[in-house]
């Protein structure tokens, strides 16, 4: 029987959100979506969160969304939203579903422009450019005209995001989120994923008979793992099976990486050495839920019919495409095939310690692997990684940080697929917010520098952030694949890659943070302690790294002839 009650179109859509685990919606005010905005502040269980920059608001959506599994932002029409169009490019890529929520000009708005050819502001001119924009980076992009409707409307498109793993646009009508809509009924849930059972069963005899032939099979973890939440059903095929198991970058610690199948981190050519090596002589990779970049380009060009890859919707070996193929439902039939064969589980041979670095004088200037180290040591001493998230984005570090092992379930935040400069410290909000932990962002400089308010919003809300920013002055990667000689003694850097100087604590100061700086291991130990102990309010601590310190990750990427570095330099004309 169908509700009689009424609500706004607002509320509409926020009880949906707030069926759906949506605590926090991040925002930036704006006149056309201010009616949502008025919803949003008297609605009982949702809280809106203000930040000053839409991509960090976009960036904090999408953080929060990785723990919660929806985040939503609310921003103005035209120069908001598309001001935070990379960063919910980045979620659609990476498939994490954002909401995003805005007004365009109202009914009599829109009388006017029709009849006088008013150019309102924000507008491009074409009214529907919104989701023109949007649509090629959600899996929904529509506008709200009017109340009738908007309800099955809201529902439609939310039920694409949570199925899909994937961001949606949702745009009114400045004057419809105040209208009225019948109250929702019911839950929402996923759909159910296109199913082919001659597919499922062909995909999966012929990884019985790659697995039973190989000699030395790995699986291979991707993202869509965790985005499905799929950890528990790929834990015990992979201890029924016996493999050895790695991660890619960006699903590292999508399982806890203290098992004893666990490789290593597999990041390519940057990976620790024993993982590549490893890597090097298996035969058969199952990968699951893998999205592979071009930092796997050398895996890939080896020998790709070797790799079977299950996605969310197919599976394929080689160039042999099973259409309509779940990843659960893959995961579980192989685990049923497995089972009665006898020569499941395999004996495991987990991969030799890392050795142990020798300890470094006190007056040893930082470099991308002893700050790590350093970190990981006095976490791990005072049991903090299970409690905090860390966060790195398109920097040197993120590489160097794939070496770091051993590190707890869902510990690691990386955007490491889109690589968007200053998404980890834009992102960081949302992963306090979403999922109670600390966030320890390491970012790069270039990265920190064009999103650096997000630290003012980080204070506002009182959160115990620590930011390590790697001041080297120097788009590192960059000019590492421009060219690596530069990082030679004597070598000099490509103008453009050279970045000015920030005076970092001195910023800190001004957002009301803590701000500190450390040049060498004596300074880092010194401090260390006293920043994990920081409550109350974040930290920005400048990590200073010799300009033509390379970090060894990104020296063998961009080794010249490596993969990586070929597919860079392609020229049409080659």
């Amino acid at each position: 029987m169908a509700s009689n009650e009424l609500v706004s179109v607002a509320d509409y859509l926020l009880i949906r959100l707030q069926q759906l685990g949506v605590r926090q919606v991040f925002q930036v005010p704006g006149d056309y979506v201010s009616g949502f905005m008025d919803a949003l502040e008297a609605f009982d269980g949702i809280d809106a969160v203000g930040d000053i920059n839409e991509m960090g608001a976009a960036y904090a959506a999408d953080g929060y969304a990785r723990y919660t599994g929806l985040g939503a932002v609310s921003l103005q029409y035209g120069v908001g939203t598309f001001s935070a169009l990379n960063a919910i490019a980045g979620a659609y890529v990476e498939r994490n579903p954002v909401v995003v929520i805005s007004a365009s000009p109202s009914d009599k708005n829109r009388q006017l422009i029709w009849s006088e050819d008013v150019l309102y502001h924000h507008s491009t001119g074409d009214l529907e450019v919104g989701p023109k924009v949007f649509e090629n980076i959600t899996v929904a992009s529509l506008i709200l005209a009017d109340n009738s409707g908007a309800g099955a409307l809201i529902d439609r498109a939310l039920v694409a995001a949570i199925s899909q793993r994937r961001p949606i646009y949702l745009e009114a009508w400045q004057n419809v989120w105040s209208e009225t809509c019948p109250r929702p009924e019911g839950l929402l849930a996923p759909l159910p994923q296109a199913y082919d059972p001659n597919s499922l069963n062909a995909a999966l005899d012929t990884s019985r008979q790659r697995l039973n032939q190989a000699r030395s099979p790995v699986i291979m973890l991707g993202i869509e793992v965790a985005r499905y939440g799929l950890q528990e059903q790929a834990l015990r095929l992979i201890e029924a099976s016996g493999l050895p198991f790695t991660t890619t970058l960006e699903a590292k610690t999508v399982l806890d990486e203290s098992h004893p199948q666990f490789i290593g981190t597999y990041a390519g050519t940057a990976s620790r050495l024993e993982t590549s090596a490893f890597m090097e002589q298996v035969d058969c990779v199952l990968a699951l839920g893998v999205i592979f970049t071009d930092d796997y380009l050398q895996l890939l060009a080896k020998d790709f019919s070797r790799i079977i890859l299950v996605n969310s919707q197919q599976a394929r070996t080689g160039l042999q495409y099973y259409p309509h193929v779940p990843l659960d439902a893959y995961l579980d039939g192989l685990l049923h095939t497995l089972a009665p064969d006898p020569r499941y589980p395999l004996a495991s041979h987990p991969l030799p310690a890392a050795r142990a670095a020798q300890a470094a004088p006190a007056e040893t200037p930082l470099d991308y692997d002893l700050f790590l180290n350093t970190l990981d040591q006095q976490m791990r001493q005072r049991g903090l990684w299970a409690s905090s998230s860390l966060i790195l984005g398109e920097s040197s570090a993120l590489y160097a940080a794939s070496n770091l092992n051993g590190l707890p379930r869902d510990s690691f935040v990386a955007d490491a697929i889109w690589g968007s400069l200053g998404h980890e410290t834009g992102c960081a909000l949302g992963v306090a917010l979403g999922s109670g932990r600390r966030p320890i962002v390491v970012a790069g400089d270039g990265g920190f520098m064009m999103i650096c308010q997000s630290l003012s919003t980080l204070v506002r809300q009182r959160l115990n952030a620590l930011v390590f920013v790697m001041s080297n002055q120097v788009y590192a990667i960059e000019q590492a694949f421009v060219e690596i000689k530069a990082f030679d003694p004597g070598g000099e850097f490509a103008p453009f890659d050279v970045l000015p100087a920030w005076d970092y604590p001195a910023l800190a100061q001004g957002f009301g943070a803590a701000g500190y700086r450390v040049s060498t291991l004596a300074e880092l130990h010194e401090l260390l302690p006293q920043l994990l102990e920081l409550q109350g309010r974040p930290a920005l601590v400048e990590v200073v790294i010799p300009q033509q310190t390379l970090a060894p990750q990104i020296r063998r990427l961009a080794k010249p002839g490596s993969a990586l570095f070929v597919a860079r330099h392609a020229r049409d004309d080659d």
